[in-house]
């Protein structure tokens, strides 16, 4: 079983079956010839061709659940953890830093660093419930339409084959709808809440005296336009990543093993696999696209402990949490990364490729891995393999280190239209790489020359302005670049509503604090801080809750 699913309760082995005289009976292996009784196939086409439509309908309901129940952790984010943020911000660069500054790398790096974190929790956060809650949509479908559910093993997705057309224009609607993706909740409210929690903090702080000197008479707006250009920011950035490529234990399962026919079907003809999935718990969904709904990124999933069997080695204890597990598996993935990163210091780039898949098998969805992995292909030239990389992490999220990497793949295969596609959306993310700038200008073709536009002068059209008796007031034609034509347009920055002060140039840093993990497998944060300095076991940990943002020294 996944690591991811870890914690579910394996099904124990049916008991073989007896007779009255206790006799073991054998079980019949013989199964009808389906190269001889047509029906049979055809049926058994039709059924797997069914269960793959309603397996489909399970995966985009998942993806749109996702991108729905993160939204709205993202909401709960901005409005509780955004106003600290804020605080901590002005704190070190002044009321108006966070005006001026919301848009910077430093403030998008940190805010992609906790979105991934929290994103790799996706699938189990969701998949359960999404399960259920696309189960209960069926089981409503099916009551509808009169289709018996055994009341032992609820809906057998046998029962629905005729009812096929409907399900398939359901699925075919599904399809049709856009890319999920994360934005604010329509039904939710505006931020008022946490600008106004701000506000009370920086007047009981900052209004009377302030390490900065006398207090900006203006403060209230700009910690007002600060909060509101940054809450922005975090949308803008969790934009930069991919719904889909999330959930992946879930999704294998979906797209391969749940379709699959399995040798060791019961009689009955009800797959061990499906009884757990079909076993009729669908009871209602609250607080769908309400304000009730409920934000299950605060749910602990410590809920159970693993059994001594579903223990990882020798490392793990078997009182460990479905959360400690988490970040047992995010340690052990950082491991080996450290491992890699050792070995490709010392150019060893085949050791270094090794640990970082090692790295991304136990952690498949945290996308850094498999960018590491490209840097490493690139070092010893497997252009294809570095760009399979990068698209795999950019199938999580779209990177300025995944579309550079995999613009150096396709430019050295010589597919440069493609290596140009990826260096400008390089500087949509970062408008001012100067790497992606210098790149982009040498693989674009030289700028044409385009001759100056004629002049008009008195009853005659002169193409020259060199020559005697020619418009002396005719203005030279200084045509725009090839260059800067072609090259990304980036948005405008609005302008702040209030004057620029020296304090808002301050460059700040955001560091998050690290976690520790003691060698015997049992979790403890900050607790062994003095052993930081020496412990390898000490890992950056990105959270909304555990950094220190300091002043960069000039």
């Amino acid at each position: 079983m996944p690591a991811k699913y870890s914690h579910t309760k394996k099904r124990p082995p049916s008991a073989p079956k007896k007779n009255g005289n206790g006799v073991q009976l054998k079980k019949d292996h013989r199964t009808p010839n389906i190269h001889v009784d047509r029906s049979i196939t055809q049926a058994m086409s039709a059924v797997s061709t069914l269960e793959r439509a309603i397996a489909r309908i399970l995966l985009i309901r998942f993806e749109n659940d996702i991108a729905r129940l993160f939204s709205t952790h993202l909401y709960c984010v901005a409005l509780l953890h955004l106003p600290t943020f804020v605080m901590r911000c002005i704190s070190v660069g002044g009321p108006g830093w966070v005006a001026a500054n919301a848009d910077c790398d430093e403030i998008k790096d940190y805010f992609r660093a906790a979105i991934g974190m929290d994103l790799r929790q996706a699938g189990e956060r969701v998949a359960t419930k999404s399960v259920l809650w696309s189960y209960t949509a069926l089981r409503h479908f099916a009551m509808s339409n009169n289709v018996p559910i055994c009341s032992k093993r609820g809906l057998h997705s046998l029962r629905l084959l005729p009812h096929y057309t409907s399900l398939k224009a359901h699925l075919d609607s599904l399809q049709e709808m856009p890319a999920p993706g994360f934005a604010k909740p329509p039904h939710l409210g505006p931020y008022s809440e946490g600008a106004l929690a701000l506000e009370e903090a920086c007047e009981s702080k900052y209004s009377k005296t302030s390490v900065h000197g006398d207090w900006d008479p203006e403060w209230r707006q700009k910690v007002r336009v600060g909060y509101d250009r940054i809450a922005q920011t975090l949308w803008r950035v969790a934009r930069e990543f991919d719904v889909r490529g999330y959930g992946q234990v879930l999704r294998e399962k979906l797209t391969t093993k749940w379709c699959d026919l399995r040798e060791d079907e019961e009689e009955s003809g009800v797959r061990p696999g499906k009884e757990r999935e079909w076993d009729g718990r669908g009871s209602g969904v609250y607080g769908w696209g309400t304000e009730e709904e409920e934000d299950i990124w605060e749910i602990d999933l410590d809920f159970v402990s693993l059994e001594p069997e579903e223990c990882d080695g020798h490392e793990t204890d078997p009182e460990m949490t479905i959360g400690e597990m988490m970040e047992w598996r995010y340690f052990k993935a950082e491991r080996e990364k450290e491992q890699g990163n050792v070995a490709y210091k010392r150019g060893d780039y085949e050791g270094a490729i090794a640990r970082y898949k090692a790295a991304h098998q136990i952690e498949p969805e945290m996308p850094h891995y498999q960018l590491n992995m490209a840097a490493a292909y690139l070092k010893v030239q497997k252009w294809i393999e570095a760009e399979k990389a990068c698209e795999a992490a950019l199938g999580q999220h779209k990177s300025v280190k995944g579309h550079w990497r995999r613009a150096q793949a396709r430019k050295a295969q010589g597919r440069i239209d493609d290596a140009v596609k990826d260096l400008r959306a390089v500087l949509r993310l970062q408008p001012t790489n100067p790497e992606a700038i210098t790149e982009l200008e040498a693989l674009l073709p030289p700028d044409p020359i385009v001759p100056a536009p004629p002049t008009k002068s008195r009853g005659h059209t002169s193409s020259s302005s060199t020559g005697a008796g020619s418009s002396s007031s005719s203005k030279s034609f200084d045509p725009a670049p090839l260059n800067s034509r072609i090259l990304p347009r980036g948005k405008q920055k609005r302008p702040l509503p209030f004057p620029r002060t020296p304090t808002d140039d301050r460059k700040l840093k955001i560091a998050c604090l690290p976690m520790y993990i003691d060698p015997k497998g049992k979790k403890s944060l900050m607790s062994a801080l003095k052993n930081a300095r020496t412990n390898s076991d000490m890992f950056p940990y990105p959270s909304w809750e555990r950094y220190v943002i300091s002043k960069v020294s000039d």
